[in-house]
């Protein structure tokens, strides 16, 4: 038995079949399936769960009535069991017999017939797509342009405006800088008087006859000018021997108050180191040692 013929057959017939749905279509696949199985040999046992589940048909009435109706119409002989047990019996029916052959000439006529159909047919599509896609492609590009346009436009606009906005800010930041350091420089020079006119530096090194002159001003004797000048002439005019004196002038001012402290200090150890005086523990010399203490 030739499959494809019965196939065929069986579509052919279906076509003219208004009464038929899905639902049959897929339960006479499934029984097609299992008559294939069974080499084409008529009959064959089937249970009700397996065809159902090839032929994806959940409801119990609906494959009852498509086996009915498949049965009546004369695709299948249907016999049930009523057996749980034992398998219902199905004959296939060939429907390849159905097919009636064509004559040449038909063949032929409808050969030209179809080929004529395809021709047009492939004509309008192309035509149809070419000038869809061609307004398609000219209203796309129009469209793009447009936009592209658009949006230039409203950048530059926005660019324009952040451009300006910075530029003002940033002079603005640049003139408020400006007037603060003016502010600060006016307020330094009013405060801070210059240590010229309040405070008279003195250059390092000065000669020994300034010195003398700030001692005498001070009320001091020459012979600490002498000290003094002598002092950091010797040590380069270091402060603490490591660092250079900016002013001898407040250096002269420690020193006289260094050597008030220190001649304060070597009095009273002038005081302290002199001799004992005679009877300065107020004792009495005529002392009675026999008396208790």
């Amino acid at each position: 038995m030739n499959y494809i013929k019965h196939l065929t057959g069986f579509f052919d017939k279906i076509v003219q079949d208004f009464d038929l749905n899905p639902t049959h279509i897929s339960l006479y696949l499934a029984l097609f399936q299992f008559w294939n199985l069974n080499r084409f040999q008529n009959p064959i046992s089937i249970t009700r769960d397996e065809v159902m589940r090839i032929s994806k048909i959940s409801s119990y009435a609906t494959y009852h009535k498509c086996m009915r109706e498949l049965h009546q119409k004369g695709y299948l002989v249907y016999e049930p069991s009523y057996n749980p047990f034992k398998g219902s019996l199905v004959h296939m029916i060939n429907l390849s017999s159905e097919l009636k052959p064509l004559k040449k000439s038909e063949r032929t006529n409808a050969k030209s017939e179809q080929e004529n159909k395809q021709a047009l047919n492939r004509k309008q599509t192309s035509n149809d797509t070419s000038t869809e896609q061609a307004l398609v492609s000219s209203i796309n590009n129009i469209n793009s342009t447009n936009s592209f346009k658009n949006i230039n436009k409203d950048e530059q606009a926005k660019i324009k405006k952040t451009n300006k906005t910075n530029n003002q800010t940033s002079e603005c930041k640049i003139a408020n800088e400006e007037i603060t350091k003016k502010k600060l420089r006016e307020k330094k020079s009013c405060t801070e008087p210059s240590r010229s006119s309040t405070v008279a530096i003195g250059k390092v090194p000065p000669t020994q006859e300034a010195v003398w002159n700030f001692f005498e001003e001070k009320q001091a004797t020459q012979l600490e000018a002498e000290k003094f000048f002598n002092y950091f002439e010797s040590n380069g005019w270091l402060v603490g021997g490591k660092t250079k004196m900016k002013d001898w002038k407040a250096a002269a001012r420690n020193w006289l108050l260094n050597s008030q402290n220190f001649n304060a200090k070597a009095k009273g150890h002038q005081e302290y180191t002199k001799e004992p005086k005679p009877n300065h523990l107020h004792t009495s010399n005529q002392k009675n040692y026999g008396e208790p203490l």
